[in-house]
């Protein structure tokens, strides 16, 4: 074998892992999760509420770089394993995952993987790119079916969020998967669902007096008058020292972090956002 053929072959090998049943990983981000899990195990306090160990989970993430389209990678769908840069969804995912972990008492990568795909895709399978819960209110719906989390939103006053949803079909060049005119019609179709099905939201004006009911470690989906969208960021609440429910999140604005204003006052810099729906983890 010609030497930099070799040494380009044993590069990749290193850098970029791809593991039995489509699992994209690179050696680095196993390599993280290995020790990540270890020392949450050391740190894990069973008599902690699941709330409570979901927000000590996602302030060991605290200054991990955001990164945007992160599970795009390869020609086709893949459980893209990625602890280095996260976006908002994928940071609700990996702590979702790993809280979970600790709870059942599991340590290894197999059900690391387990869990991620039964939390990312539709019904728990992945089956191509429109299996993937791209929407994050089916993501919400979806794992809700799942008995993962509990759509609270409904017992605080929340009202129906009616919108037509086809920000993707309609905004085709954005997203390069699309290209295939049978992934575009999958979207078409996932999106034909959503609109069928209803979903709570709480009036950004409304959270306020309902605040009191948050919980830390609630999942927050922050909803928007977006044309065809649904939601454009989410996070995990914590209720810090002042008393206030914030946002741990993966902010766009670099890196996971706690938001220095409360949600309530958060929220209205936000142009756009109209509300929030508030899962609980079960």
């Amino acid at each position: 074998m010609n030497c930099k053929i070799l040494f380009l072959f044993i590069s990749l090998a290193i850098n970029y892992t791809t593991i039995a049943q489509g699992v994209t990983c690179s050696a680095k981000d196993k390599e993280i999760f290995i020790s990540r899990i270890a020392n949450l195990k050391k740190e894990y306090t069973p008599k902690s509420t699941f709330g409570e160990t979901i927000v000590a989970v996602g302030k060991t993430f605290l200054g991990t770089p955001y990164v945007a389209k992160t599970l795009e990678i390869g020609p086709k769908e893949s459980l893209v394993v990625n602890l280095q840069g996260l976006d908002c969804t994928t940071y609700v995912e990996n702590i979702l995952v790993l809280s979970l972990m600790l709870k059942n008492n599991k340590d290894d990568f197999d059900t690391y993987t387990a869990y991620l795909e039964k939390i990312r895709y539709r019904d728990g399978k992945l089956d191509g790119y429109t299996s993937r819960l791209h929407y994050f209110s089916e993501w919400i719906t979806n794992n809700e079916k799942k008995n993962i989390i509990k759509n609270v939103t409904g017992d605080m006053g929340g009202i129906e969020h009616q919108k037509q949803i086809n920000f993707m079909s309609t905004h085709r060049a954005l997203y390069p998967f699309l290209k295939d005119d049978q992934n575009y019609k999958g979207i078409q179709q996932s999106e034909i669902n959503i609109d069928q099905s209803t979903i709570c939201y709480l009036p950004q004006d409304q959270i306020a007096q309902h605040e009191a009911s948050i919980e830390s470690g609630d999942i927050i989906a922050l909803t928007t008058s977006i044309k065809g969208l649904d939601i454009t960021h989410t996070g995990i609440a914590t209720r810090e020292k002042d008393g206030h429910i914030h946002l741990l999140h993966a902010s766009s604005r670099g890196q996971v972090e706690v938001s220095k204003l409360p949600l309530v006052e958060y929220l209205k810099k936000i142009k756009n956002n109209t509300g929030i729906i508030i899962n609980r983890p079960l």
